[in-house]
């Protein structure tokens, strides 16, 4: 039954510890970019400069 108990208390910690920094991602920005992701496929890479020397 203290193995329930033990396993319950790291779970809930560890999922406290990926909710503090997601929520830290969120409040420092990055999470920010909304048009790039979406428009990024729609425009052509530019093509590389080949030099030969």
């Amino acid at each position: 039954m203290s193995v329930i108990i033990i396993l319950m208390i790291a779970s809930i910690s560890v999922a406290a510890i990926f909710l503090v920094a997601f929520l830290w991602g969120v409040k420092s920005g990055q999470f920010e970019d909304d048009f790039s992701p979406s428009s990024r496929i729609l425009f052509e890479d530019k093509p590389a400069s080949t030099k030969t020397v």
